[in-house]
């Protein structure tokens, strides 16, 4: 199934952790119409613009591949609740470097002053480059438009400051 001209329902449900431990990683069909705004919002314009082909580093998380990973997530009277727009179909980390251009740093500066978005991420890497850019669409609440860079701090955590 396609989700826009360049992107697949496969290419968003890929992933190594769940092939690798058996998890189940199959989104319902909310899902599925949040993945489609995301592609058509998100995804296909950063490809028609820059005209080549645009990795996804990870797209849609159930809850159980998200656990696994460690995504973002908060413990509600001893239960597991995944928080990651990941897990809602929602977002993409999109991850560019080892490639010829766009790298990661122009991928988010199109994003950020050409797109609608609901929040996106400078994840990690230098002040000249993210390791990979995290970018979120909302198909039916408002798109907040907010941008953070991810940081570790000493001990080792993921802190959020604002762009």
């Amino acid at each position: 199934m396609k989700l826009s001209e360049n992107l697949s329902l496969a290419e968003m449900l890929k992933s190594r952790t769940a092939s690798r431990l058996c998890i189940s990683n199959s989104p319902d069909e909310e899902h599925v119409k949040n993945m489609k705004a995301l592609a058509e919002n998100i995804f296909q314009p950063l490809r028609d613009y820059f005209g080549v082909p645009i990795h996804i580093a990870s797209g849609y998380r159930s809850e159980s591949l998200n656990r696994a990973i460690g995504g973002a997530h908060r413990w509600v009277g001893g239960k597991y609740i995944a928080t990651s727009q990941h897990c809602k179909g929602e977002a993409i980390d999109i991850d560019r470097d080892g490639q010829h251009a766009p790298n990661n740093a122009e991928i988010f500066n199109y994003i950020k002053d050409n797109l609608e978005f609901d929040q996106m991420i400078w994840e990690f890497g230098t002040q000249k480059n993210p390791e990979w850019v995290h970018v979120s669409y909302k198909r039916i609440a408002p798109n907040r438009g907010e941008i953070l860079v991810a940081y570790k701090t000493g001990n080792g955590r993921t802190k959020y400051r604002k762009y």
